[in-house]
């Protein structure tokens, strides 16, 4: 079966002839894929049959979980416990690895949610999700009557206890029938999707994670003759947006101009990548779920570089050897005792330039590298414990005035800096990723060197506060994590790396600061030895 190019963009993302696969039929509806990072199986919901069902290559399709709340969109969160929209039920629901269901949200203003639809995850832990009133209608969920009287689009914050209510970040009567959302690469902007006015808008998303600037990213995505809505959407790792349309999917560019259609035998309703290079499109389509090939991967999620916590992740500090474990490859030690009056966290470098898709540096492999170390999501949480203890919070970033003037030539890092125009004050580039920018009580040191030290006021924050201890997280190790931590051996402070709230360009590069320029100026640990450190 032939896909449609429209422009020639398209053939960059997939094959003009590539394969549409069946891989499973006879269901009643399906919905919601998504794809287990290190298990290697789609899971995919069946609402009306009210069963989640799993896929493997091995052994087809089995039956995963009846009833199933006619669940519908579902994704992972960081430690991959699975986030289900729930139309019987009207929530979202988290489930852990062993099956233990929590609610995490039902209602807001006192009254009951619509019916959650599809559901997204930033790189912070919050969680966005559609609620349209589709779960109340015979068939696709259970018919009763609604309580809310608009429809719009939700955030369950970092930090969201179960149970809480959701917070509305979108305007109450934009909407119709809200259904797929995305975030683009970066998580500046999230696509929503209407059904009943086939559209998809485009939103700024603020940093208290409300969407604002809403406008018009694509129109008219409706067929008199082919069947198919808006509905499942999502983001390419380059900033194209795959939405379900008439005949199959539609594919936009970052700028909205239509590029290709990939043409399917039944009405898709949702879509996600999988397989173990996450360069194959599951698409669930009415009674069936199919596969193709494309030559694109998804935008980096945080459950897809998540790996499973260990069972004695909970465990006490006698069970902390299991967490230090040198499982790439790593010397690691136990975190030493800490003591949060003498101790401050650096977050040194961690900015749009240096380690995010379509910064300044993208070519150099540090966002690969950075998602693979899941180095953002171990960023926030050592944060947010540091805040709890009234650990100080310290941001160090690089930043250059426009034309890099007065920066020296004398040596590739600079040269590279001002060759690619990076780091500049007032750009998008300079800006802490999202989910790291300071806090109320963080401190900021701006610099123009690689170590922390040299051209920041570090050194004096360090010093008044009485501190004596620091945990030095950021990018990229063996540059500005390894200065930083040298120069503070000299000047007498106690180091500690967490080497996975750090990350460079590769993992050989990283391997070699850590096992070896890191183990004589530092205590070289983990994340959760540095959490269970701290109490």
């Amino acid at each position: 079966m032939g896909h449609t190019v429209v422009d020639p963009k398209f053939l960059d993302l997939m094959d003009q002839h590539a394969a549409v696969e069946r891989i499973g039929t006879g269901f009643v509806f399906t919905e919601g894929p998504i794809w287990h990072p290190t298990e290697h199986h789609l899971l995919f919901s069946d609402m009306p049959g009210d069963v989640r069902r799993k896929w493997t290559r091995q052994e087809g399709v089995s039956e995963y979980l009846r009833p199933s709340n006619k669940g519908n969109g579902m994704t992972y969160d960081a430690e991959l416990n699975l986030l289900v929209c729930e139309h019987a039920t009207s929530s979202v629901a988290r489930f852990r690895p062993d099956g233990t269901r929590e609610l995490l949200a039902s209602h807001f203003e006192g009254r009951e949610l619509n019916s959650p639809n599809d559901i997204v995850v930033r790189s912070d832990g919050a969680i966005f999700f559609t609620d349209p009133t589709y779960g109340r209608l015979e068939h696709f969920g259970v018919p009763r009557a609604l309580q809310q009287g608009f429809q719009g689009v939700y955030m369950l914050p970092p930090g969201h206890r179960p149970g809480d209510e959701a917070v509305l970040v979108s305007d109450r009567y934009m909407f119709t029938q809200p259904n797929g959302l995305c975030f683009s690469p970066c998580e500046r902007w999230m696509w929503v999707n209407d059904t009943e006015q086939a559209n998809i808008r485009m939103f700024d998303v603020g940093e208290d994670g409300r969407l604002r600037n809403g406008r018009i990213f694509a129109s008219g995505i409706k067929d008199a003759v082919k069947a198919g809505v808006p509905d499942g959407m999502k983001a390419d790792a380059n900033g194209n947006v795959w939405v379900t349309a008439p005949g199959g999917v539609w594919v936009y560019s970052f700028e909205g101009l239509l590029i290709g259609k990939i043409e399917v035998p039944e009405m898709v309703a949702n879509l996600h990548w999988g397989g173990e290079d996450w360069q194959t499109l599951f698409m669930c389509a009415c009674t069936s779920v199919y596969a193709v090939k494309t030559k694109v991967r998804p935008r980096s999620e945080p459950f897809m570089t998540a790996k499973p916590v260990p069972a004695q992740a909970a465990a006490s500090t006698a069970d902390n050897a299991s967490l230090i474990a040198p499982s790439k490859g790593l010397e690691l030690a136990e975190c030493p005792p800490l003591d949060p009056k003498k101790t401050a966290l650096l977050i040194q470098d961690l900015q749009n330039d240096v380690m995010i898709d379509g910064g300044a540096f993208e070519g150099t492999g540090s966002p690969q590298h950075a998602r693979e170390q899941n180095v953002v999501a171990n960023a926030i949480a050592l944060a947010d414990a540091a805040r709890r203890h009234g650990i100080p919070v310290i941001h160090i970033w690089m930043v250059c005035e426009p034309g890099h003037p007065l920066l020296a030539q004398h040596a590739p890092l600079f040269q590279g800096l001002k060759g690619e125009n990076a780091l500049v004050r007032g750009t998008w580039g300079v800006a802490p990723v999202p989910g790291l920018e300071p806090k109320p009580g963080d401190l900021v040191c701006e610099k123009m060197s690689m170590s922390g030290w040299e051209t920041s006021r570090l050194e004096s924050y360090l010093r008044h506060a009485g501190i004596d201890t620091i945990i030095n997280t950021g990018s990229w190790t063996n540059m500005s994590v390894e200065h930083t931590a040298r120069t503070a051996a000299d000047k007498g402070f106690r180091v500690v790396v967490p080497e996975d709230a750090c990350s460079t360009m590769n993992a050989e590069w990283h391997r070699a600061s850590i096992n070896y320029a890191m183990q004589n100026v530092a205590h070289v640990t983990s994340v959760a030895s540095v959490m269970s450190a701290l109490g």
